[in-house]
């Protein structure tokens, strides 16, 4: 019998990655209206049945894909400095890479749906304060920046919130030419503002 278990215990996590992937895809294009739980199952190629199944409601199925990616964002983050050096200009611009995908356009979507849907408000709520004190203290592990000093953990903060600012510009043009200078011009004022005394 254990052999049965495995075999399903497998497909049955391959159908939910799958689920949650569909679903922040659905939600980056389509916005919460178009994005239902059908359409994300006939995106993952699965059943309505199976994506309820994993997911009862559709506010714990895009809840859960929001916080999935969000997730494996944080890990390829911590993956890509790994290999080699953190550089603080490379670190800039990949903090910022955070909030120009479809991962962003999913969340701002699900933000949107949470201020005017009471249920969902709570959930996002504190899935957005999880996420963003997972991206701080990422931040401040790859910008090897020192929060006992004062202002540090202000500028660090500030940095997510012009990361965040140039994602929402991004969502309605090509902003990658103003982003570009901006980056750079953010990577020279935390080089400065982390120097060692």
């Amino acid at each position: 019998m254990g052999t049965v278990t495995g075999p399903k215990q497998a497909r049955s996590r391959v159908t939910r990655r799958h689920l949650l992937e569909a679903a922040v895809s659905c939600l980056a294009e389509q916005g919460w209206a178009g994005s239902t739980v059908t359409v994300v199952a006939e995106r993952a190629g699965v059943s309505r049945g199976a994506a309820q199944y994993h997911f009862p409601t559709r506010e714990d199925l895009f809840t859960a894909a929001v916080e999935y990616v969000a997730e494996e964002r944080s890990a390829a983050l911590r993956t890509l400095f790994q290999t080699r050096p953190a550089a603080r200009p490379a670190v800039v611009e990949a903090l910022v890479d955070l909030y120009t995908g479809a991962l962003f356009r999913a969340a701002l979507q699900l933000w949107v749906a949470a201020s005017n849907e009471e249920q969902l408000r709570p959930r996002v709520t504190e899935l957005e304060a999880r996420v963003g004190r997972e991206t701080h203290r990422i931040a401040v592990e790859l910008l090897g920046a020192d929060e006992s000093r004062p202002g540090v953990r202000e500028t660090v903060q500030g940095l997510l919130d012009m990361a965040r600012g140039l994602g929402l510009a991004n969502v309605l043009t090509d902003d990658t030419a103003r982003r570009e200078r901006v980056v750079a011009q953010w990577s020279r004022i935390i080089d400065t503002a982390l120097a060692a005394p």
